[in-house]
């Protein structure tokens, strides 16, 4: 492969990196949540988040002066943003932790969180994949794992805003509540975004 044409790949990869550190930031917050350390956490995700954006400004700049690109421009530059989506997605989720206040964080989120930062696992793979999508034997294995992810996610979702409308009294702890939901439930969104994308430029180049 060309040099240039690597750089496309690589920094697809790195991104995918960016995304994975954000969901596992997420995942740790929830996981060992501390009130008193939200917005430590959400000074971290946004690090991450300006990372993430700063190589999504790179491919750009290496797009805008090449002649000759490995796939067509538009799909670079869709599945750029895509991926930067992803973490976008995750630290919308942290940002709503902090602006609702949350003291306490309830077991489906957690659970919510998990699928997510699977999805991005596979996600970093189908990406390291990427570069040999001609010759790949697995990559569509990891699209489809993706895919199944953001079921199991929208599943999640579903039982959980139930259950939160069925044991939750206080409406205020309700809307916070179903905003964090609502959130994580983007981020698997996100991450079949990508797979898309990755499904979409194979087919047209096969």
């Amino acid at each position: 492969m060309k040099k240039q044409d690597q750089f496309y790949f690589d920094n697809f990869v790195e991104c995918t990196d960016c995304a994975l550190r954000a969901a596992r930031l997420l995942q740790d917050t929830m996981k060992n949540f501390d009130p008193a350390k939200i917005k430590e956490d959400m000074d971290k995700m946004h690090d991450i988040e300006h990372e993430a954006d700063t190589k999504k400004h790179e491919m750009l700049a290496v797009l805008m002066k090449a002649f000759m690109t490995p796939i067509e421009r538009e799909d670079i530059m869709l599945l750029s943003s895509c991926l930067d989506e992803v973490t976008d997605k995750i630290e919308d989720v942290v940002l709503r932790m902090y602006c609702n206040n949350i003291h306490d964080i309830l077991p489906a989120a957690i659970d919510m969180a998990r699928i997510v930062v699977d999805s991005c696992e596979e996600m970093v793979i189908l990406l390291e994949e990427f570069k040999n999508f001609k010759k790949s034997k697995s990559i569509h294995e990891h699209i489809i794992r993706i895919n199944t992810l953001e079921e199991d996610a929208d599943r999640l979702f579903i039982q959980a805003m139930r259950e939160l409308h069925e044991h939750e009294d206080d409406p205020i702890s309700m809307i916070k509540w179903r905003e964090i939901y609502f959130y994580l439930e983007k981020c698997t969104d996100a991450t079949e975004h990508v797979a898309d994308v990755v499904e979409r430029v194979i087919m047209t180049n096969s």
